[in-house]
């Protein structure tokens, strides 16, 4: 996952893979191609027409069919095709579109504000400072949107510049059975038949700046934009993903590797099964409820399965065997070095105690964090932080709660009517009290405690039915109506939700500082001793590359299979036969009639033509998802929407063996939008061969 400013020291490697083009072109990062790669925040996707038409992944675009759905009109299960621009529909309040402007390395303007004397909070509120003050430079110009990035733990920081488009559309998503052909079924299994594509639209003021939704707003029109490929992708071939993976912790101590082995995946993803059930048996009761918590139950059960399949590549592997080795090695050679690698010795004992204080308290901060989190409480909670943070100058203000802000606080109170239900919400809050009550006295919170008057299952029900049933903040307008209150308002309300939020406060301001001290006495040791990590393993002929943050990244490679196992082998292409093959009429396999009498029609050879879903041994992760692949001379091929199985675990200890990305064929794409659920006038729009 190599950081744009690496690409002159991959250049021989990327001609060698097969890069037809001058491998300094993709260090022009406005230029053709890298300047139609647009980040969705959380997402990738890219410009592939000149009027602001962007394709990324069904499931990245899921929250805007989710939030454009009803149990009535259900976009998620049916699609959903504008004929027209005037069809087109918000993808919602808070969708965005960040077109990448410049990189800016601001290392010494960050470092410059910290001093061996501040402890870890001084430390981590003394960064924070920095950021804001950088970001506050940057976004003079309208229409910007600033974010600061940490390499390294802390060695680096690059300030990313992008324009912030806020009218975004939906164009086009095919419908759930092709979209999500296979659901969780074949989440992360190969061979794949998924559809996983969609389209969403760019739009900006009629004097081509960003601007909120609006009828008289125009697509927006970007400098670059993706072609389609004319040339048949094929084994071997070189293909390459510019994109924003989200994040990877291969540098990760092995203190900090053996917690969320033997802890984090299994304890929080039992946890995550028992509210994904929650959900699953009241959607199946209420229709409108499984609408509304489509997009949230689809989420844990991604995490869930990638865990799972994390917790399997760690045995098959040895990952922990394998972590300590690795570390074993870089403490033996530091101390080899005598005095010269005292350092980096000190930095690791000092990052070994702070992961030790943080598992402490993990199941505590993991519960209540859960609670507090959830909903309509969550939503409330920052209505109140934004009160209190309102009342100080702009640039003093907590990140997150500035005025640069506030768009989204407004979003998210719309949207919220659109994935909360009162009834789903007390089930979920009630199993994480249930669990929270079960925390050793020392390590509860007074104000949860006293708000439930008791420790059994009926006080919790009691205390989640009165607050439930007399707030009066479960309606979009008495929310938007605390947007702009002062923080007496909140303090002197009778209503019992927001009597519960102000309760709660101190105790999550506690936890966020406690949090903010271990990351500030991380910034301080983890970059001593990740460069002297760096430094060995440069000594051992091997690439160094920062973990995947959600900046932007480069990875290539080869369309290529795998064998998975002893006697199996698997080949990097799947077929419209195969599509055939898995259907059984029956979710998550009920492959679309017109899809099935379609392949139908074809010959052999017209089915072979179109191929579905392909691998590549590319390296990356979520936040990847829409990326778009592309072939040796920068066009379109296709879009990354997964990982193979095997690769899950590379999060953590990289298996270059095994490591698959699986991607969508734009030939399945092109097909879909021809034969099976046509937009001629999106074809045409980009200018695609029938």
């Amino acid at each position: 996952m190599w950081v744009p400013q690496q690409l002159p020291e991959i250049a021989g490697p990327l001609s060698q893979a097969g890069l037809k083009l001058d491998p300094k072109q993709l260090a022009d990062l406005t230029g053709d191609p890298m300047g139609a790669v647009v980040a969705l925040g959380g997402c990738t996707a890219s410009f592939v027409s000149p009027e602001g038409l962007v394709v990324t992944n069904h499931h990245c675009a899921y929250g805007a069919i989710q939030l454009n759905s009803t149990a009535e009109r259900n976009l998620m299960k049916d699609g959903f095709n504008a004929a027209t621009r005037a069809q087109e529909v918000s993808a919602g309040p808070n969708a965005r579109v960040y077109v990448m402007d410049q990189i800016t390395d601001v290392t010494d303007q960050v470092l410059a504000a910290t001093n061996p004397s501040q402890d870890g909070l001084a430390r981590q509120k003394a960064i924070e400072g920095a950021q804001k003050a950088l970001i506050g430079d940057c976004e003079t110009e309208p229409g910007m949107r600033c974010t600061l990035y940490s390499f390294f733990g802390g060695q680096t920081y690059r300030l990313f510049r992008q324009i912030e488009i806020k009218d975004v559309r939906l164009v086009y998503a095919p419908p759930g059975a092709i979209g999500n052909y296979g659901g969780e079924v074949d989440n992360w299994m190969w061979p794949r038949h998924t559809g996983d594509f969609a389209f969403y639209r760019a739009y900006v003021g009629k004097d081509g700046k960003p601007a909120p939704y609006s009828a008289d707003n125009v697509p927006f029109r970007p400098r670059q934009h993706l072609r389609l490929a004319t040339d048949a992708l094929q084994t071997g071939d070189f293909v390459m993903v510019a994109g924003y993976p989200g994040s990877t912790n291969r540098y990760a101590l092995f203190d900090e590797f053996q917690s969320v082995a033997e802890w984090q995946y299994p304890v929080q993803g039992k946890y995550l099964q028992d509210v994904v059930g929650l959900v699953d048996a009241a959607g199946k009761a209420d229709p409108e409820i499984a609408v509304k918590y489509a997009a949230t139950i689809r989420g844990w059960q991604n995490a869930m399965k990638n865990w799972q399949g994390q917790l399997e590549g760690f045995e098959r592997i040895d990952a922990l065997d394998s972590k300590r080795r690795q570390e074993d090695a870089v403490l033996a050679w530091l101390r080899s070095r005598g005095k010269d690698g005292q350092p980096a010795l000190d930095a690791h004992a000092r990052l070994v105690a702070v992961a030790a204080e943080a598992r402490k308290t993990r199941l505590r901060d993991a519960l209540v964090g859960q609670f507090a989190n959830t909903g309509l409480l969550s939503n409330v909670r920052g209505l109140y932080r934004l009160s209190i943070e309102r009342a100080k100058p702009n640039a003093e203000r907590a990140a997150g709660y500035q005025e640069r802000d506030l768009p989204g606080f407004d979003g998210a109170i719309r949207q919220l009517e659109r994935r909360y239900d009162p009834k789903m919400e007390k089930q979920l809050l009630a199993y994480w009290l249930g669990e929270y009550v079960k925390l050793p006295a020392d390590q509860r919170v007074a104000a949860i405690d006293a708000w439930l008057g008791g420790n059994d299952a009926a006080a919790i029900q009691r205390a989640l039915d009165d607050t439930y049933a007399r707030t009066t903040l479960g309606g979009t307008d008495a929310r938007l109506a605390l947007l702009n209150a002062d923080r007496a308002s909140f303090e002197s309300s009778t209503d019992p939700l927001l009597k519960l939020v102000v309760a709660l406060q101190p105790a999550m301001m506690q936890l966020e500082d406690t949090a903010k001290a271990r990351s500030g006495e991380s910034s301080r040791y983890r970059p001593v001793y990740l460069a002297a990590v760096q430094e060995y393993k440069r000594s051992q002929g091997e690439g160094v590359y920062p973990d995947a943050n959600l900046s932007l990244r480069i990875t290539y490679g080869n369309v290529k299979g795998y064998t998975p196992r002893d006697g199996v082998e698997y080949t990097p292409f799947t077929t419209l036969d195969g599509v055939v093959a898995k259907a059984t009429d029956t979710e998550p396999f009920n492959a679309p009639k017109a899809q099935l009498d379609a392949i139908a029609a074809m010959s052999p050879q017209q089915r072979a033509a179109v191929p579905v879903n392909f691998l590549s041994d590319l390296d990356i992760t979520g936040g990847n998802s829409g990326s778009p692949v592309l072939n040796g001379k920068g066009e379109l091929v296709g879009l990354a929407f997964d990982g193979n199985w095997e690769s899950v675990s590379s999060n953590w200890v990289f298996d270059e063996a095994m490591t698959r990305m699986i991607s969508v064929d734009h030939r399945y794409m092109l097909w879909i939008m021809d034969k099976v659920y046509p937009a001629p006038q999106l074809l045409q729009e980009m200018g695609a061969k029938r």
